[in-house]
């Protein structure tokens, strides 16, 4: 038996950023190291998705885990004990296989997610390395580009506009830290206006400024006006991405904007967003179109003609294949990396080595139901993805986040890079 042979996992119900259950899970190595993980959970979610293993009933609203903490303690420890905690691969295979559902849904993918991601930090644990090193090696030394929510709508904010993350990245920032820098003044600034203006309702699930504007196109304008207001040029040192999550409002090739009270078709929700990025700095938009409208989402990826990055959440739902798919069919040029949407720290892999193979970009992300966990800042550097989307710039688990990623870029030193802009895809010509 090797070293880092599994010698116990242990789940326990922790609870995320919502006040709702969720999992932890333990991993403790024949060398007496221990990994630890912890399973976020999403409000805006793609069908596709790996599903959790909720209890139902009526305790804490149906979202209780103890079936899933079930899972954890007796048939995947007993499924992993023993296992070299040193092959993520074999490890994922085997709860996957144990699992033996398309949509994980008898071990449930907050299990195997905590799972998942405690074997790697074990791992890394066992030959004394952080994370990001243990999975890039000494090549893993560029720190990703921010995607910061200023203000969290849709889903995160009870549908108070249409559109679900307005954000901002820094794409002239010269460091991660400074762009922390230059997105805390503008999340200060657009605070201030709000108070102003009398538009301060408090803040979303993500940390954003809770939004209370008449229309989508007004939080444009205030997202504008605080980057300005924060003493920076919109679209060269501080330009916007959103996240539109469009299959939160639109089916069948039709869109309900709940703010105009209208309807429109794919090639209206093109025009709109091909408006939008013509009169605002946008350099990203993620979802544009619904999950099932795959001919809208190719049809704005050949409109913009490489100007902007084109990101997909719920049409890839972090799927190799569907982004191999995505990329055949000209849809899209980013993927969205959340390792909860499919249950195992290797599949995501998977579909990032997909999106590099056909010259896509990638994100890892966040979820809305956020732990202080912070594995996906060091996937982000280990894999050398270039962009890290974790929420806005207020509350502990998004600050844990990039406080984590400050940490190793101060580790790193002189041997550290910054993604920066060029890391976006289809950059503004």
């Amino acid at each position: 038996m090797t070293d880092t042979a599994i010698a116990f996992v242990h789940g326990r119900r922790v609870w995320d950023s919502r006040g709702r259950p969720t999992l932890e899970a333990d991993v403790l190595l024949e060398c007496g190291a221990v990994g630890r993980g912890m399973a976020p959970a999403g409000a805006s979610t793609g069908s596709a998705e790996a599903l959790d293993l909720r209890d139902g009933g009526a305790a804490f609203g149906g979202y209780d885990v103890t079936d899933a903490l079930e899972q954890v303690n007796t048939a995947i420890a007993a499924a992993l004990a023993g296992r070299d905690a040193a092959d993520q691969e074999a490890i994922d295979a085997a709860l996957i296989a144990l699992d033996g559902t398309p949509d994980r849904s008898r071990l449930g993918a907050n299990a195997m997610t905590a799972v998942s991601i405690a074997v790697a930090q074990a791992a890394a644990g066992a030959v004394g390395e952080p994370l990001f090193r243990y999975l890039g090696g000494p090549e893993a030394a560029t720190l990703p580009l921010p995607q910061i929510q200023i203000f969290g709508g849709g889903a995160h904010a009870g549908r108070r506009v249409d559109i679900q993350d307005f954000l901002v990245v820094c794409p002239a920032a010269t460091s991660f830290a400074e762009a922390l820098d230059w997105t805390a003044e503008v999340y200060r600034a657009a605070g201030a206006m709000m108070r102003e203006t009398g538009r301060l309702a408090g803040v979303a699930d993500e940390g954003g400024w809770w939004p209370d504007f008449p229309t989508n196109e007004a939080a444009l304008e205030a997202l504008v006006g605080a980057i300005a207001r924060a003493g920076f040029t919109p679209g060269k040192q501080v330009a916007i991405a959103l996240d539109i999550a469009a299959s939160d409002f639109g089916r069948g090739g039709h869109y309900r904007l709940g703010l105009e009270n209208r309807e429109i078709d794919s090639d209206g929700m093109i025009r709109l967003l091909a408006g939008w990025v013509d009169a605002y700095p946008i350099v990203s938009i993620e979802d544009p179109l619904a999950e099932d409208d795959a001919a809208g989402f190719a049809a704005f990826t050949a409109a913009m003609d490489g100007r902007i990055q084109i990101v997909g959440d719920d049409f890839l739902v972090t799927d190799a294949a569907r982004v191999r798919e995505a990329a055949a069919a000209g849809a899209g040029n980013c993927v969205l990396l959340k390792p909860n949407q499919r249950g195992t720290l290797s599949e995501t892999l998977a579909a990032w080595r997909a999106a590099r193979a056909v010259g896509f970009a990638g994100i890892v992300s966040a979820r809305s139901g956020e732990t202080e966990d912070t594995t996906i800042v060091h996937l982000a550097v280990g894999w050398g993805v270039g962009q890290l989307k974790v929420g806005s710039f207020a509350r502990g688990e998004r600050m844990a986040k990039w406080n984590e990623a400050l940490r190793i870029e101060e580790a790193l030193g002189a041997r550290g890079g910054f993604a920066g802009g060029a890391a976006l895809a289809g950059r503004r010509r």
